[in-house]
């Protein structure tokens, strides 16, 4: 991976590259894997590999993915990893412009839909995942009253927690403690409402 670091997103191209149901899949499916073909990638996504190959491609034009090193001896495979360690998106880099602010909605709407999406699978295969799974998985909901300033401390905090979290997961895993790990999806909103 070129960048540890995330890469924040601030332009309507890169923005709208990402934007795309299948883009946004295969991107979500390679961060997971870390480095994978256009095949392997098509068989998570149940596309054709000629489908995913443009697709990957038109991420690459946009540096939210990068070329790997090849990973086995068939040089006609393209081995591909995303180019940093996630994306990040702020309102505030898309509200200069009508067209912009637009981009950023419908682009948030496609993102909130394929979490709702994978939250529904969820619930739909819970049975399957056994009590310690259904036990340590998240379904809350708070209602606090604060101000704009309170609500942005609260996001840096959970921020910070869910990255030591992940970078630790991480490590243990790197150290070869395997056993029980399974890809988890952890969605946060906050955002103001008035009944």
């Amino acid at each position: 991976m070129a960048s540890k670091e995330g890469l924040r997103i601030s332009d309507v191209g890169t923005l709208k590259a990402l934007a795309h149901p299948l883009r946004m899949k295969l991107f979500r499916a390679l961060y997971l894997e870390r480095v994978a073909t256009a095949s392997r990638l098509a068989e998570l996504v149940d596309e054709a590999v000629s489908l995913v190959s443009y697709h990957l491609r038109k991420l690459a034009e946009h540096g939210l993915i990068e070329e790997a090193e090849p990973q086995s001896e068939d040089g006609r495979e393209r081995w591909w990893q995303p180019a940093s360690d996630g994306v990040s998106i702020h309102v505030e880099d898309f509200r200069d412009a009508p067209e912009k602010a637009a981009a950023h909605t419908a682009a948030s709407r496609l993102f909130y839909e394929q979490r709702s999406e994978l939250y529904l699978r969820h619930l739909d295969e819970r049975p399957h995942w056994g009590p310690e799974w259904n036990s340590a998985a998240i379904d809350s909901e708070y209602l606090p009253r604060m101000t704009a300033s309170e609500l942005a401390e609260l996001s840096r905090e959970l921020d910070a927690l869910i990255r030591k979290h992940n970078e630790q997961a991480r490590a243990r895993a790197a150290a070869g403690e395997t056993e029980g790990r399974e890809n988890v999806a952890l969605h946060v909103y906050g955002f103001p409402f008035r009944p």
